[in-house]
């Protein structure tokens, strides 16, 4: 490996790092590149932590597996899928781990960004290069404190995000505040609440909608159809991508509990949650749920806006994310920063969630617009990283420097997705989808009334998957690409070719059968009209 070499660099070992690391081995060949990742490990988190997207589509395309034990696959079995895979591929020797990514500058005279990373136990300042960066850090790296929520810093118990779950703390014999009632929520306070020694107040503000969970379990059998059939597995894949709300809430709830857990916005404007047995624990003896509001965290527990002070020993936030689209601290051409773009368009923007103006040879994965709040990320990841390997492919094999999206075709695309999204569901209530600005406020445009949504794709995860399978070349700015576009010219040429010949072939074929059906002699075989044929054309 020499240092002439084209070299990626991949922010990030989630599972969007490990799927980069894999297609760029398996698609293209690479052996130049890095995966930054500034935990020790691949993965971790709340207990009871699962997935509601089924195990069989949570998982790659490339790498299906017959033996998820149940329908909805637990954070366990999840872990040991990705960090599987992460091995499989050989993907240790590509990883340094404890390494934070701090920022990167675009030099155009080089064509490369000059990146800088810290080390997350030392501090220590490392400086490397890339041609091109694959941002694989996710939309919720960082757990959500509301910040209306005072005192955190002297609350005299223990207090912690579910994000960063404190495992050494021992919940037994505790009273327990658990703030928030979405979907990480749903899934570790029936965990916490199985304990009737551990009493928990659950403090909620803002009623949710939810689905059953029919976790059926796959039985050996079915496991073993999916190992050794094939194209069973596949095909029920396919199955699970294409498949009453009040009704459920009225099954599972009292009527004293039904009015406040019955939301006044429609189903789809926040995330639905797919109940793992969250209902059912807020009927506990040993769980109580609590609608006044939070006034302050205070030293021996919560405020509420009653002014009632709930004594507690911890305090766990299951208050979601910060959905940082725009922390990726980056200089591009021109000077151009991504904060400072997506304050001009009104909030994030990215072609195809994928690529951003003003910055080349660099793809964000899972970028603005590209949940569909009913399909698997992964598949949607997927279908970034087919699009990015096809942009970087010229790059690796020396036949271009640089690709980089218009701002035109940027806005064209923005404009559509604001379009259909500004009479979406996902305007109806206040949720992490949208942005904080309004689209283009100084315009007379009628989206200006709407809120941004950002988060979202206005459509079918598979119309998604349609627009980002191939590039439309001519929507990128392209430097030193003319060995590319030339070698692209002579395979669209030799396709033509291809084409010609076997159209000319089957009509050969074609002729030679009229002519037997017309009486000519059976010895006349296909070789004989062939050679009539170039006859005519090269008398």
């Amino acid at each position: 490996m020499t240092s002439n070499e084209p070299r990626v660099v991949v922010i990030g070992a989630g599972l969007a790092g490990i799927s980069t690391g894999i297609a760029l081995k398996q698609q293209l060949n690479c052996k130049n590149f890095t995966i930054y990742e500034k935990a020790n490990n691949v993965g971790g988190t709340w207990r009871g932590c699962g997935s509601d997207v089924p195990g069989h589509w949570y998982s790659l395309s490339t790498e299906l597996n017959p033996h998820w034990s149940t329908y909805f696959a637990g954070q366990p079995e999840l872990q040991a899928y990705w960090e599987g895979l992460f091995h499989k591929h050989g993907l240790v020797a590509h990883t340094q781990f404890n390494t934070l990514y701090k920022s990167a500058v675009w030099d155009a005279d080089a064509q490369l960004y000059r990146i800088v990373l810290e080390d997350s136990i030392t501090g220590a300042k490392i400086e490397t290069q890339a041609h091109a960066i694959v941002f694989a850090m996710g939309g919720f790296a960082r757990g959500m404190y509301p910040p209306e929520i005072r005192g955190r810093d002297v609350f005299k118990g223990a207090i912690w995000h579910s994000a960063e779950w404190d495992h050494g703390y021992v919940l037994e014999g505790k009273r327990v505040g658990v703030i928030g009632n979405g979907c990480s929520v749903a899934q570790f306070l029936p965990k916490i609440a199985a304990d009737p020694t551990v009493q928990v107040v659950n403090f909620c503000r803002t009623p949710q909608w939810f689905v059953p969970a029919v976790n059926s379990k796959y039985p050996g059998w079915v496991q073993t159809l999916f190992a050794y059939v094939p194209g069973v597995m596949r095909l029920y894949r396919n199955i699970i991508m294409a498949r009453g709300f009040t009704k459920y809430l009225k099954s599972k709830l009292p009527k004293e509990m039904l009015e406040k857990m019955t939301p006044s916005y429609p189903p789809g404007c926040k995330r639905i949650i797919v109940d793992v047995g969250y209902l059912d624990a807020l009927q506990q003896p040993n769980v109580t749920v609590n609608w006044d509001g939070i006034d302050s965290i205070v030293e021996g527990g919560i405020k509420t806006k009653t002014g009632e002070v709930i004594e507690l020993d911890a305090i766990i936030f299951g208050t979601g994310y910060v959905v940082e689209m725009g922390n990726m601290n980056i200089l591009g051409r021109n000077g151009r920063t991504v904060e400072g773009y997506y304050a001009e368009r009104g909030g994030p923007t990215a072609y195809l969630g994928t690529c951003i103006p003003g910055f080349p040879n660099v793809f964000t994965l899972l970028g603005p617009n590209t949940a569909t709040g009913h399909a698997s990320v992964i598949f949607t990841e997927e279908a970034q990283i087919n699009l990015a390997v096809q942009l970087l492919q010229p790059i690796l094999e020396g036949k271009a420097k640089s690709f980089e999206v218009t701002d035109a075709a940027t806005n064209k695309y923005d404009e559509w997705l604001q379009r259909r999204l500004a009479t979406s569901v996902w305007t109806e209530c206040h949720s992490y989808y949208q942005s904080q600005n309004n689209y283009d406020e100084g315009s007379k445009s009628e989206l200006e009334a709407k809120p941004r949504i950002v988060a979202t794709f206005p459509g079918p995860v598979s119309y998604l998957w349609w627009m980002l399978r191939k590039p439309v070349w001519g929507d990128y700015i392209a430097v030193g690409a003319e060995p590319w576009f030339a070698s692209m010219r002579s395979a669209r040429r030799k396709n033509a070719v291809m084409l010609s010949v076997f159209s000319a072939l089957l009509g050969v074929a074609v002729g030679v059968s009229l002519l037997r059906a017309d009486g000519l002699s059976a010895s006349v075989g296909f070789a004989d009209v062939w050679e009539r044929v170039l006859g005519l054309i090269y008398p």
